[in-house]
């Protein structure tokens, strides 16, 4: 009880310094935040992306039905295959008149149909990554009757790199303000010591041990770091409100993603200040 009140105190005694502190700690875990709800965002849609990656393996039109079969069949027996499906030149062209109605008079006046038979090859969940529908698609491509191999790695690739920047400018940006932050802190620490200096010093004559000195700074940091979360939540949440009903629609980052940055502004406060604490002690 001594410690708690001692670190409430300190929010009364230096309220703009500790304000200050949870501010900067907040800006930290806002901008993690920020860039942490786009990540998750852009997270689903490349698993929502990921879920529709399939192989197009293109058939010349002279292939024999058993040729096909055969590549059916051996296409089936990987293991990360789902399923293998035919498609003749007549559904290919039903397809097309269905996706692309603006064409339907082009297509209904052609006399040859000029698309291809193929087959579609469906991925296993978790099993659509680069390196397998690169195998898939060469030892698609080996078989002399087919015409072409084709499948989106070209943007899928794209996205996978954005989600890649994001995370690593939201570590970038988050650490400079985190160290921003853990500045602050300390210098707000260092200024409660020094005011209780002869407080401290009475204490350790008395046999107060170093731990029971740290105690209330420990405190008062984690104190700043958690209201530097909450505030960081209570921001990211705003935007996120904002964005969902002026611009697009968007998901909110799981309950677990919260108590992570909270917990995070806490064990920050409490690192930042046992940093503070144990070099200007030595210097009392």
């Amino acid at each position: 009880m001594y410690a708690v009140r001692e670190a409430l105190s300190a929010f009364r005694r230096a309220p703009l310094l500790t304000g200050l502190s949870s501010a900067m700690v907040g800006l930290a875990l806002f901008v993690v935040g920020l860039f942490g709800l786009a990540t998750y965002n852009l997270g689903l849609a490349l698993t929502s992306i990921e879920e529709r990656v399939e192989v197009v393996v293109y058939l010349r039109d002279d292939a024999r039905q058993a040729e096909i079969d055969l590549l059916q069949s051996d296409l089936s027996e990987i293991g990360e295959v789902a399923r293998v499906r035919y498609v003749s030149k007549r559904e290919a062209l039903e397809r097309a008149q269905q996706d692309l109605p603006e064409f339907t008079d082009l297509f209904s006046g052609l006399e040859v149909n000029p698309l291809p038979q193929s087959l579609e090859v469906e991925f296993r969940p978790g099993a659509r990554n680069r390196e397998v529908v690169e195998r898939v698609s060469e030892s698609a491509s080996a078989y002399p009757f087919v015409e072409d191999v084709r499948y989106g790695r070209e943007w899928v690739d794209k996205l996978f790199t954005l989600r890649r920047v994001g995370a690593a400018t939201t570590a970038v940006l988050g650490g400079a303000f985190f160290l921003v932050a853990a500045l602050i802190i300390a210098t707000a620490l260092r200024i409660a010591i020094f005011a209780r200096r002869d407080e401290i010093h009475v204490m350790r004559l008395v046999g107060a041990t170093n731990t029971f000195i740290r105690l209330p700074f420990l405190l008062e940091g984690a104190m700043a770091g958690l209201l530097g979360g909450l505030l960081a939540w209570l921001l990211t949440y705003l935007v996120y409100r904002g964005v969902y009903a002026f611009l697009f629609a968007v998901a909110w980052v799981p309950a677990s993603w919260i108590l992570t940055w909270i917990s995070s502004g806490m064990l920050f406060g409490v690192f930042a200040s046992a940093l503070a604490i144990r070099r200007h002690l030595k210097e009392l």
